[in-house]
């Protein structure tokens, strides 16, 4: 019997009150367990508005350690209740650090780790680098009882090493919870479909299914506000979009078969034809300063 894997994207809005994301998320995530889908994600920091398009310290209130974080307490009994895996987004306190991070939640309910955030953007609409620091866990894969699923965070998507980083600790399908809309310094610039295509690359070069999740809706943490676009969609391996949707609420699932996905990205032969003994004389010649 071929071995498959039902994933989920969950996409909507939230609002500045904690329990009620949650409550959202929770009837999302039973949504999606209903249509059969087995590893189900939920968009980046659902816990609340994205607070990182400006810079105020009232939001580190909002932080907690990863094993106590209410996303995680409380989605950890739904998780084995409906026995699927949900990656957790979470704004995170380790002692006095502060990470954008991610626990795993297996389909027993039990947390198999944490990664935190790579890659911190720093630009208008998106200063992350005043909240979290940069990763201290390195990639991960997490081996879920479904398969083996690598998950970035949102800025992550955009460099390919972190996806082919994944594939090479065996990731067979790749998810990136992301928080990404309007460009406040710019109103004409709409980044919904470079955002997909950077990820749809990532599914052509890996031969590996890829899942986005994005928030969608108006919050105004500022006077100006900003507009989260939504786009999430499901890719197959060749990074056609089999599920998609535009700025609308919903559940997107779909059903991939791991073992024809094994064999034919052992075809293409992208893995047997790393030239891991080159890469050093690629790299130009060190900068003298004297």
């Amino acid at each position: 019997m071929a071995r498959t894997i039902s994933v989920a994207a969950l996409q909507t809005s939230y609002g500045e009150n904690l329990q009620a994301n949650i409550d959202k998320a929770i009837d999302l995530i039973r949504q999606a367990a209903a249509k059969g889908a087995q590893v189900i994600l939920p968009s980046e920091l659902f816990q609340g508005p994205y607070f990182c398009v400006s810079q105020e310290e009232k939001w580190f209130a909002h932080a907690y350690e990863w094993r106590e974080h209410p996303c995680v307490t409380q989605l950890a009994p739904v998780a084995k209740e409906l026995g699927v895996a949900i990656p957790v987004s979470i704004f995170e306190r380790a002692g006095p650090q502060y990470y954008n991070s991610l626990v795993m939640l297996d389909a027993d309910g039990e947390a198999l780790g944490v990664y935190r955030k790579s890659h911190i953007p720093d630009g208008p609409g998106y200063q992350e680098k005043y909240y979290f620091r940069p990763g201290d866990t390195g990639f991960r894969v997490w081996n879920t009882r479904f398969g083996k699923v690598g998950v970035g965070i949102c800025w992550d998507q955009w460099y390919p090493e972190t996806a082919r980083a994944m594939m090479l600790m065996g990731a067979e399908v790749l998810m990136y919870p992301t928080a990404i809309g309007t460009e406040p310094h710019d109103d004409s610039l709409d980044t919904a479909a470079p955002w997909r295509r950077a990820m749809q690359g990532h599914a052509v070069s890996n031969v590996v299914p890829v899942v986005g999740a994005n928030r969608i809706g108006h919050e105004q943490v500022t006077e100006a506000g900003q507009t989260f676009y939504g786009h999430s969609f499901i890719a197959d391996h060749r990074g056609d979009l089999v599920e998609t949707l535009d700025r609308e609420e919903g559940v997107l699932t779909h059903t991939f078969d791991l073992d024809f996905l094994d064999r034919h990205r052992a075809a293409w032969g992208f893995f047997r034809d790393r030239r891991t003994d080159l890469y050093g004389a690629l790299r130009p010649d060190p900068i003298t300063v004297g």
